[in-house]
């Protein structure tokens, strides 16, 4: 960018509000967009806008922490709105009862399984041990993904960027392969997309029904505490 464009741009890029701002428009757009082509999964909202943003930055030569500074806010309510996912499921409790077993034998698979594959086929593609324990717990919601990664050797920058690869791709292909399997039950579509894609595949389980999203948001958290749980015990495991 250069001349007169160029010297306004930069007097906008010093506002943190820009940034909040664009990157509201982009997620508004972005689901415009998901809605027109009813919501196909390549279309998905996270997916568009973050493209969207990229190439924003990219073409104005922005650095990634100037964007932040001003984007952080919706950083920031990331706690209150996992919080706040326990409202829905609060209203589904009763289901939720009559399903604590599966649902705690999915639970433990699930998250032994995705940290355990994670790790081997980085190792058999020939992946150091560091990029490998940075992959461990791409599954996990990002705070305590990133934290997981540190205590145990990984890179928390990597595994940031693994985790939301992870989530966007789960919500892009999730619900078509859980459909394509026979996957017919809200509850068991969500669980299955929050214990493996996170607040992403969260966010999409919503658009399937209130009730696939309150138990994607279980799944998110549950899994979370697993993932702490058994990635350091792992890495702790393969030391020895």
């Amino acid at each position: 960018m250069s001349g007169r464009l160029g010297h306004i741009w930069v007097y906008l890029a010093a506002s943190p509000l820009l940034w909040l701002t664009l990157t509201l428009i982009a997620y508004q757009g972005a689901t415009w967009v998901s809605r027109r082509l009813d919501h196909h999964p390549l279309a998905n909202p996270v997916l568009l806008s973050v493209a969207l943003l990229m190439l924003v930055l990219r073409l104005t030569d922005t650095p990634y922490p100037i964007y932040f500074d001003g984007a952080q806010f919706v950083h920031f309510l990331l706690g209150p709105a996992t919080v706040a996912l326990a409202v829905p499921l609060y209203q589904h409790f009763e289901r939720l009862r009559r399903m604590w077993l599966p649902l705690v034998v999915t639970l433990v698979a699930g998250s032994a399984l995705a940290a355990a594959s994670a790790y081997g086929i980085a190792t058999a593609l020939g992946a150091s041990r560091e990029v490998a324990l940075s992959l461990a717990p791409k599954s996990a919601t990002m705070p305590i993904a990133m934290g997981i990664s540190e205590k145990i050797g990984g890179i928390p920058s990597l595994t940031a960027v693994f985790v939301v690869l992870t989530g966007i791709f789960g919500a892009v292909v999730g619900v078509w392969l859980l459909e394509r399997l026979g996957c017919r039950d809200d509850a068991i579509k969500g669980f299955a997309i929050g214990l493996t894609s996170h607040g992403i595949g969260t966010a999409r389980a919503f658009q399937i029904s209130p009730l696939a999203g309150a138990f994607s948001g279980l799944a998110m958290g549950l899994n979370g505490l697993m993932t702490a749980v058994l990635v350091p015990l792992g890495a702790h495991w393969l030391n020895h």
